[in-house]
């Protein structure tokens, strides 16, 4: 006898056989127990699950010689003549080749005839969303009230093709994509049969490669053992899925995370240099991202990993990466594996992900962290305190008497106000600050203030949120003055203001003091301050001692001043 492929040799003969679909096939065998089976069944699932298998055991089930059974016995004359097809009154029709109007009237035009061999005609239609609109428009009365001998089942991989008015006539039944462990349970048990040895790592990987079919992963698993010498071992399974090792995995990734782009890229040329598929190497190493964020968000669940073993370059790469470097090369990844589904140039692609990877996101070492911030702050602080502490001495030694006149002159001018939330405006230093002011710089902070906000926010969101609703007014060297919308927001300030301004001198690379001010005084200082700016040359022609005196010699109306 000419060799059978593995998955044909072993399909499934009892409703115990058909793995992974348990809450399918006890509820098939109760109902035939108890003689209350339905005349029409949709089976619907991915390819490779068990739905044609499970429909060729229910006819045999209930044509069995020792029916009501839970399971077709295999031995008698109805069960054998089922399996090996012989028996007519158990047909399989492919839709996709019987489409037609015609083939489901005959179909119609034949279930009125009792079966011949066995008690019940089952009609087993694979694919049977191929039939068009108007031959399943013939099968509906037929499916709603069949003859009692006569019993339907559909199976598809696409129900939402179907008309409504077919689902709603038969029981449907969901097969689930085969879990990995499932699928490796049930190879090892056919390998162990067959006597051929397989490793753990390959079945893992050829289990991956199948997707949750097992009729896909019975055909890998027969390409690897052609291609393999005495045993199948990861590197046959490799070379037939085109799949690559998670040790060449590890060193991308790791080579991503460090932004080595030399060896990121040497390593990904390699892999297309060999013949691997790129589409396939996307797919890999997206599941072994999955494996690494998993364990490392959740070591215990080591059972959930598909696609990485945890050995210790496993161990060491979960260690160095962070959960948001992984996700967000997971986005990045997936981004990918949709544009190369639509190029004929995949591997350029991949290229610009691994570069986009390697170049855009920071090492942990790089991140601006608290820690580093903290110890900024303490040290400007600390030499803040210093110069105050010297200033300080200086003033006790050598105390300065306040002239009369400026005295007078300060008490005429706007004191420091308090508001409503606690906060005094610093009238006097605003001022100062506005003698000193200077376009260009400004200019530059205003220039540099989305990206301080964006760097601000990731650091600290709190003093983000006291700082959004500002602008920057006036600027000197060292003094920032900034309109804040709302008084309340000048308090909130007060309190993050260090990490305000430590992170604005590292956007500036240069260290200004922030002086915060409601933005409605801002406008009433401003005024005040352009109106008196009009003036100065008229205030000091008057106090100029020259002058008077050539008013009082020559009289007002002959002098005429010029600057």
């Amino acid at each position: 006898m000419s060799y059978q492929a593995l998955y044909r040799v072993w399909r499934p003969r009892t409703f115990e056989d058909v793995v992974g679909q348990t809450h399918i096939t006890r509820t098939l065998q109760n109902a035939i127990e108890q003689g209350k089976f339905s005349h029409a069944y949709l089976f619907s699932g991915p390819r490779g699950t068990g739905k044609t298998s499970a429909a060729k055991i229910f006819a045999k089930t209930i044509n069995c010689e020792h029916a009501p059974v839970k399971e077709p016995c295999n031995e008698c004359s109805a069960c054998r003549g089922i399996q090996d097809g012989s028996i007519s009154d158990v047909i399989e029709i492919d839709a996709a080749s019987n489409t037609s109007v015609d083939d489901i009237r005959e179909i119609r035009d034949k279930v009125k005839y009792a079966s011949s061999s066995v008690p019940y005609k089952v009609y087993i239609i694979d694919e049977v969303h191929m039939i068009s609109i108007n031959a399943f428009n013939a099968l509906l009365k037929t499916l709603e009230e069949p003859p009692k001998h006569v019993v339907f089942i559909l199976a598809t991989t696409e129900p939402h093709k179907i008309p409504l008015t077919i689902i709603s006539r038969c029981q449907r039944f969901d097969f689930k994509p085969i879990s990995n462990k499932a699928i490796v349970d049930r190879m090892r048990a056919i390998m162990e049969a067959e006597s051929i040895t397989v490793s753990e790592e390959a079945m893992d990987t050829v289990a991956l490669a199948a997707e949750g079919g097992m009729r896909d992963a019975l055909s890998i698993l027969d390409q690897a053992i052609s291609y393999s010498e005495d045993q199948v071992g990861l590197e046959d399974v490799l070379a037939v899925t085109g799949g690559v090792s998670q040790g060449i995995l590890t060193e991308i990734v790791k080579a991503m995370h460090e932004k080595n782009v030399e060896d990121a890229l040497k390593l990904l040329d390699d892999l297309i240099q060999r013949g691997k598929d790129p589409g396939r190497f996307v797919y890999d190493l997206i599941y072994f991202m999955r494996d690494l964020l998993l364990f490392k968000s959740a070591p215990t669940l080591e059972g959930l990993l598909e696609r990485a073993r945890v050995d210790e370059s496993f161990l060491a790469l979960a260690e160095s990466v962070t959960t948001e470097w992984i996700q967000d090369a997971i986005m990045q990844l997936n981004q990918c594996q949709q544009e190369i589904k639509w190029t004929n140039s995949p591997k350029v692609f991949i290229e610009i992900t691994v570069l986009t990877i390697t170049n855009r996101y920071h090492t942990e070492e790089q991140q601006p962290t608290a820690t580093s911030v903290d110890a900024e702050l303490v040290s400007r602080l600390s030499n803040k305190m210093a110069q105050l502490e010297k200033e300080i001495s200086n003033l006790k030694e050598n105390p300065v008497a306040p002239a009369q006149p400026q005295a007078a002159k300060e008490k005429r001018r706007q004191p420091a106000r308090s508001s409503k939330n606690g906060y005094k405006i610093p009238f006097e230093r605003i001022r100062d600050v506005l003698s000193q002011a200077e376009k260009p710089a400004l200019k530059q902070v205003q220039s540099q203030w989305a990206n301080f906000l964006s760097k601000l926010k990731t650091i600290n969101a709190p003093a983000h949120a006291t700082i959004q609703d500002s602008k920057p007014a006036a600027a000197s060297t060292d003094t920032l003055v900034v309109a804040f919308k709302y008084e309340i927001h000048c308090s909130l300030f007060l309190d993050n203001r260090e990490t305000v301004e430590s992170v604005l001198a590292s956007v500036m690379d240069n260290q200004l003091t922030i002086i915060p001010i409601p933005d409605k005084d801002w406008t009433e200082l401003r005024t005040e301050y352009i109106n008196k700016q009009d003036k100065p040359k008229i205030d000091q022609d008057q106090a100029d001692p020259i002058v008077e005196e050539a008013k009082k010699l020559f009289g007002e109306e002959l002098i005429e001043i010029h600057e």
